[in-house]
C-alpha cells in the first residue's frame, strides 16, 4: 500500500505483545539508512492530544475544527470526526503528509489488508495472525512458534535484522 510514493508497513499483533517497545528500536535504525519514517498509531480509546485551557483546547470546544497548533518546533493538527467510528487506513493516510517521508508505520488496523510483520510472543498464549492474513509478510517471535512460518521469521528482541529486512524491502521502490 502506498499513496503518493511512501510505503506503508503495519506491526500486527495483540495489545502487550511490545509494538511500540520495538518501534521505538526500529525507528532509528531504518533513519540511520536513510530512510525518513512516519508512524501512524491507531487508538481505540478517546484520546485528547491537546491541553485543557490553552487557547487551542478552548478554541476547538467552542466549536473550531481542524485545529492546527504551530510552533517553529512542530504542528499538530486536531480534526473532531463528526460521528464516532473507526477510520480506515486509508481515510487516515489521506490526512498524512506523505510527500516528507518514504516509509510509514503503522500500529494498529490489524484487521485491514497491507503489508505487515506479526510480533509473537508464544508464552502468552494468543494465537498467531499470520495463517488467517496473506498481507502478513514476516513474523517476529521471542520463542519457538506452535506452527511453521512460510515467511520470514526473526527474533523479535533483535531489532536489527528486522529493520535490515524492512530496509531491503521497501528499499529501491521509493
Amino acid at each position: 500500500m502506498s499513496l503518493n510514493g511512501a510505503k506503508v508497513l503495519g506491526f500486527a499483533a495483540f495489545s502487550g505483545t511490545g509494538k511500540t517497545t520495538l518501534l521505538k528500536q526500529l525507528i532509528p535504525l531504518l533513519k540511520d539508512q536513510g530512510l525518513r519514517v512516519g508512524l501512524i498509531k491507531q487508538s481505540h480509546h478517546d484520546v485528547d492530544i491537546d491541553q485543557p485551557g490553552k487557547d487551542s483546547h478552548v478554541l476547538r470546544l467552542a466549536g473550531a475544527s481542524p485545529v492546527m497548533l504551530c510552533s517553529p518546533f512542530r504542528r499538530a493538527v486536531i480534526t473532531e470526526h463528526g460521528e464516532r467510528r473507526e477510520r480506515s487506513l486509508a481515510e487516515e493516510l489521506a490526512y498524512f503528509d506523505q510527500a516528507s517521508v518514504d516509509l510509514i508505520l503503522v500500529e494498529g488496523f490489524k484487521q485491514e489488508r497491507f503489508p505487515k510483520i506479526e510480533l509473537h510472543r508464544p508464552a502468552l498464549g494468543l494465537p498467531l495472525l499470520f495463517p488467517d492474513d496473506p498481507a502478513i509478510i514476516a513474523i517476529a517471535a521471542d520463542g519457538p512458534l506452535p506452527a511453521e512460518a512460510p515467511i520470514p521469521r526473526f527474533d523479535l528482541n533483535a531489532p536489527r535484522p528486522i529493520a535490515d529486512f524492512i530496509f531491503s524491502h521497501f528499499h529501491g521502490t521509493h
